[in-house]
């Protein structure tokens, strides 16, 4: 039976997700639909009535949302009473998908193996009333088959980045073994359709693009390319956690270097030396670029890609994660007209991310905001980047000295590393200038300390830092599988929680779903350690006080430790107690 948009009314007026005037308003559309369309073959009718249910954007008659691809499936998996299920691309089963089903029967029939289960072959089907199709694959897989539907567009996604990274590094895998040269391969310029991947014979670019094409929507902030004795391991992080996502042959794994160093315009016949390179692609009309590091290791040269998404990178403010007055601190430190802003922390903290949203909120045509780097992580037109190049001298202490030749308003200098460096920003910010930066410190207290240490004086200090913040990042609990459970008394006094006897603390944790990768977390947040530099503090810095003492000062005005924010968090339900423990310490 034909999953046509006429059938598909049905079963959504049947299962009471469309109203008898919207399921009539879904056969109307159908029957003038242009002819090509109406009598296309079966498979492709299954597409046609996702694609015109979902371009009507009917309200949903049980719960008032919008009846989008998943309602669909759900209603047809009711309708023939089986469950239904979203696939995780990451979590299939590659050796299981290859040996019990082919690429053009998947592609047409709409379905996919999931996995063994206790001998029977689950496998995720879009129409489960093809009964021809069902028998079919039953005698090809030789085993007992338990369905569950899937959405159409979910199963196609599904094939296309299973069989288009998969089948990619094959051909090549096959084409290398006979010989074909894949080492000069062309620059890649933009960032193809899969239309046009798959019409592609050069295998290695298919496998590259695939692969960052998968790292996009799965959210990865990094891709590792990883070689081992036989194998060489393809991972990504995903919210900050190294997920494996595929394997390939070693003569693949150099083929795939040689293609990226190529993109990233670094030296091929170079194995033997670190390299660092860039690479500017595009995704959905929008410019994403690549940090990519080479370093050889015992099996090869690793690589290592960081993606640069302008959305994740540069956001407003109010959306990193400050409580409202958190926020009213750190845009009173950025309107000021001069001084020194630091923000401190380890790598991987955000730090990239607040000092690139400061930036972009205070920048205007009327002001000159220029930024020394190591490098450029995102070439952004509103600023005026220059990026430190050690091989031929210069560093941030140099690049600086040159900047305040620039007239410039606003300096981000992407690390204190020296006193040569500290002292330029304090001559900077004396000299009218408002300076980014960033230390790193654990707490925001200790970089007045660093400071001293980089041989900075103390008045100085005093008379031109502004503020200074500690940050870190947090995972966010999944909204879509978010429970309830108590602390244990263990847990209480790991966080050195004071409970009254005979009470428990409630708090919130992620079950594991398809939303999340069976994570339990989806997305981050950040937590913030705001000190101002106020009367205060500064009496502190000019008589000598070490770190603690001015922390102590702080807290006492009211600042909130990082360790607070962090539990402030963990009270709303927003991350857990393991986030807690693993980002703030015991």
């Amino acid at each position: 039976m034909n999953l046509n948009p006429f059938l598909v009314a049905d079963i959504l007026a049947r299962q009471g997700l469309a109203s008898p005037e919207h399921a009539e308003l879904i056969r109307k559309e159908a029957r003038q639909l242009p002819a090509h369309r109406r009598s296309a073959r079966a498979y492709e009718q299954q597409a046609v009535a996702y694609e015109l249910v979902q371009t009507l954007r009917l309200p949903n008659a049980r719960d008032g949302g919008t009846i989008g691809e998943y309602e669909i499936a759900r209603a047809i998996a009711a309708d023939a009473g089986l469950g239904f299920v979203r696939i995780d691309s990451l979590s299939l089963d590659a050796d299981l998908i290859e040996s019990k089903i082919s690429r053009p029967f998947a592609k047409r029939h709409r379905m996919i193996p999931l996995q063994m289960l206790e001998g029977k072959l689950r496998v995720a089907c879009s129409n489960p009333h093809d009964i021809e199709a069902l028998d079919s694959f039953r005698r090809i897989a030789g085993h007992t088959l338990e369905l569950v539907v899937a959405s159409e567009p979910d199963i196609l996604r599904a094939l296309t980045e299973f069989y288009g990274l998969r089948h990619s590094v094959k051909r090549a895998e096959r084409d290398l073994s006979a010989g074909i040269d894949l080492g000069n391969l062309e620059q890649l310029v933009r960032m193809k359709n899969e239309s046009e991947i798959e019409s592609s014979d050069q295998h290695i670019v298919n496998a590259v693009e695939f692969m960052l094409q998968h790292a996009y929507d799965t959210r990865a902030s990094d891709i590792h390319l990883e070689p081992k004795r036989d194998v060489s391991l393809v991972r990504f992080r995903i919210d900050g956690v190294l997920h494996d996502i595929q394997t390939m042959p070693k003569i693949v794994h150099a083929a795939v270097v040689s293609r990226i160093k190529t993109m990233s315009r670094l030296d091929i016949a170079e194995k033997r030396l670190p390299q660092d390179g860039r690479v500017k692609t595009t995704r959905g009309g929008r410019e994403i670029e690549l940090r990519v590091s080479t370093l050889p290791v015992a099996f090869g040269e690793k690589v290592v890609m960081r993606i640069f998404d302008p959305e994740v990178l540069m956001q407003d403010l109010a959306g990193l994660g400050f409580y409202p007055e958190e926020l009213l601190h750190f845009q009173d430190f950025i309107s000021r007209p001069h001084g020194i802003i630091l923000v401190t922390g380890p790598t991987g903290s955000g730090k990239t991310t607040t000092l690139y949203s400061a930036l972009k909120a205070i920048a205007s045509r009327e002001i000159n905001v220029t930024t020394i780097e190591d490098p450029i992580e995102m070439v952004i037109e509103d600023f005026n980047q220059t990026s430190v190049q050690s091989k031929i001298g210069i560093d941030f202490a140099r690049a600086l000295r040159h900047i305040l030749r620039q007239d410039p308003d606003v300096i981000m200098v992407g690390e204190i590393r020296d006193g040569d460096t500290a002292q330029y920003a304090i001559q900077a910010a004396l000299t009218g200038h408002l300076v980014f930066s960033t230390l790193h410190t654990n707490d925001a207290a200790t970089s007045i300390s660093r400071l001293v240490d980089l041989g900075v004086e103390r008045f100085l200090i005093s008379s031109t830092l502004i503020g200074t913040m500690a940050q870190r990042l947090v995972r966010r609990i999944c909204p879509h599988c978010a429970g309830e459970r108590h602390l244990t008394t263990e847990e209480a006094a790991t966080l050195r929680l004071t409970v009254p006897e005979g009470k428990r603390i409630k708090v919130q944790e992620g079950r594991g779903c398809f939303e999340c990768r069976s994570t339990g977390y989806l997305g981050r947040t950040g937590i913030f350690e705001i000190l101002p530099v106020d009367d205060a503090v500064k009496a502190l810095v000019l008589e000598g006080a070490d770190a603690p003492a001015i922390k102590r000062e702080a807290v006492k005005n009211g600042m909130r430790t990082l360790r607070q924010s962090a539990l402030r968090k963990l009270a709303e339900g927003i991350t857990t107690f393991e986030e807690v423990v693993r980002v703030t310490g015991l």
